[in-house]
């Protein structure tokens, strides 16, 4: 049985070697294989594991079994965990138009200009932090924005998984992270500049 491609989220995420997107994205497929979503497949992608180094990883959704295990060419979501990455690497080829781009940013929504795709942006390194992580530790609370501007799975599950994950190594805090950023998240629709919270 062939899968229709259209039932299925594809998800690239970008960061840096060492500030954790493999475990973000684990911890996502985790989260939706337990809200009902019976194909999930995560294809981390190292390349140069020199920490602070640009790195990605992809993560397929479908509620159906997913029997293409091709690394994506065309995401549904990207997911940017240092909004410096912007600068050094094209983090939206191949986002199909009206795609979501999500990005930890200090700066505005509005510093953050893609006129063909939603654009959603939280300061989580900032909320990281006020929910008690050391700085740098951005991984759960990007978590909050994807459950915030993607709509997959509800942030209560995420935080249970994010508290699994962490068990030993704050697992309040970082599930804490999530729901801050999941709070603050700000998206704008593509073309119309709108924002909304």
């Amino acid at each position: 049985m062939q899968e229709n491609p259209q039932q299925m989220t594809q998800i690239r995420w970008y960061g840096r070697g060492g500030q954790g997107a493999i475990t973000a994205a684990k911890v996502v497929a985790e989260a939706t294989f337990k809200s009902g979503y019976g194909g999930v497949v995560m294809a981390p992608t190292f390349g140069t594991e020199r920490r602070g180094a640009p790195v990605s990883t992809s993560l397929k959704i479908s509620r159906e079994k997913i029997y293409d295990l091709s690394p994506i060419r065309f995401p549904d979501i990207v997911v940017v965990l240092d909004y410096l990455i912007l600068n050094e690497v094209d983090v939206t080829v191949g986002l199909k138009p009206g795609g979501l781009l999500i990005i930890n940013s200090p700066r505005p929504l509005s510093d953050h200009q893609f006129p063909d795709f939603r654009v959603a942006v939280a300061n989580v390194t900032k909320l990281g932090i006020e929910a008690g992580l050391r700085k740098g530790i951005v991984n759960s609370g990007i978590i909050g924005a994807l459950g915030k501007a993607g709509g997959l799975v509800d942030i209560e599950m995420l935080s249970e998984c994010i508290a699994a994950e962490f068990v030993g190594r704050k697992p309040q805090e970082n599930a804490k992270a999530a729901q801050l950023v999941y709070a603050a998240t700000q998206i704008c629709e593509p073309s119309t500049g709108a924002a909304n919270a």
